[in-house]
């Protein structure tokens, strides 16, 4: 996820979905790095994808300075089926654009706002959300407030106003054994950040991916109680009774955005007798999931139960931030 934050050396320019009107292949704010070699991320693909590469590379053969601004109709001009119109900025990375991206990649759980000329000589800065200035020199006054788009200054000078926004999608994930550990690496690439939880230090491999923080503690409920509203939790720790603990902490806890634990159905009916026995209210206990992975996938191999498990967890996420009020973009 965010591959174009991957640090390059060289001359390169940064390109970015400004604007869209109707079907495009990526939303507005998605990027790609491009240098004289290599390519980082993607903008959809197709034509559109070509061009843009093409149009990166011609600025890093000519040393052009300049920010470019283009307008690309995907059906008449690209032959593309997705019918839209994408306009792109392309921004050769000087300094201060490499210093805005080597603060973006220590933000990456922090949401910012980039504000960067498209106009002219390349111009950018990095705020925080509550408007703070993190880094980059663009001063226009209207930068804390703006919606994301387009927006011009009192000169007539263009800016583009881009949040860049932490994942909204948070897990908890209890348990470091094979199962767990599988679910790490096919969330890596997702817009979400990780949890990952067990008292056994020496379960975790040594390096985890960018998104994943370890929490190694004998008390793992006590993360329950400070986990974000509208968390989702895994539960697939190597004791039943551990496992029953923390499902209890979680059934007690409001704002649970989802409940998985991994299991049978025998294990289901044993848990939900149990904890209907505590005097938990049945309906709380409905809420859980297990077994868990997505109907019709039966394998039981790490790597499958895994690839269901987030299958499972992208249509719950989208389905959440389709619920939520969603942002006006301006041109």
């Amino acid at each position: 996820m965010n591959d174009w934050l991957t640090a390059t050396a060289g001359p390169a320019v940064l390109v970015t979905v400004a604007r869209v009107e109707g079907s495009s292949p990526r939303a507005t704010g998605t990027k790609m790095l491009v240098t004289a070699r290599s390519q980082l991320d993607t903008i959809g693909g197709g034509h559109l994808e070509l061009k843009a590469v093409e149009i990166a590379r011609g600025m890093l053969a000519r040393a052009d300075a300049s920010v470019q601004y283009e307008r690309f109709p995907l059906g008449p001009s690209l032959g593309q089926c997705c019918g839209g119109v994408v306009w792109l900025a392309f921004e050769p990375v000087d300094a201060e654009l490499a210093q805005v991206l080597e603060a973006l990649r220590t933000r990456r759980r922090d949401d910012s706002v980039r504000i960067a000329a498209v106009d002219g000589k390349p111009a950018c800065a990095l705020f925080d959300a509550a408007g703070g200035r993190i880094g980059g020199s663009a001063d226009v006054a209207f930068v804390a407030t703006a919606q994301a788009g387009l927006h011009a200054d009192a000169s007539g000078r263009r800016w583009l106003v881009d949040p860049i926004l932490a994942p909204r999608a948070h897990v908890l994930l209890f348990g470091a054994g094979h199962v767990g550990a599988a679910i790490v690496r096919a969330l890596a690439e997702l817009p979400c950040s990780v949890t990952w939880v067990d008292e056994r230090d020496d379960m975790f491999p040594a390096r985890v991916p960018d998104n994943v923080t370890v929490e190694v503690t004998d008390t793992p409920a006590t993360l329950v109680a400070a986990a974000p509203p509208g968390a989702s939790y895994l539960v697939m720790t190597h004791s039943h009774a551990l496992d029953q603990r923390l499902c209890e902490a979680i059934l007690a806890r409001e704002q649970v955005g989802w409940f998985g634990l991994i299991g049978s159905k025998t294990k289901r009916a044993q848990f939900e007798s149990r904890m209907a026995a505590r005097g938990i209210d049945p309906v709380r206990i409905a809420t859980m999931v297990c077994p868990i992975g997505l109907p019709g996938i039966i394998d039981k191999a790490p790597p499958v139960i895994a690839a269901s498990v987030a299958a499972q967890l992208l249509i719950v996420w989208q389905a959440q931030a389709a619920a939520l009020p969603q942002p006006i973009q301006e041109n």
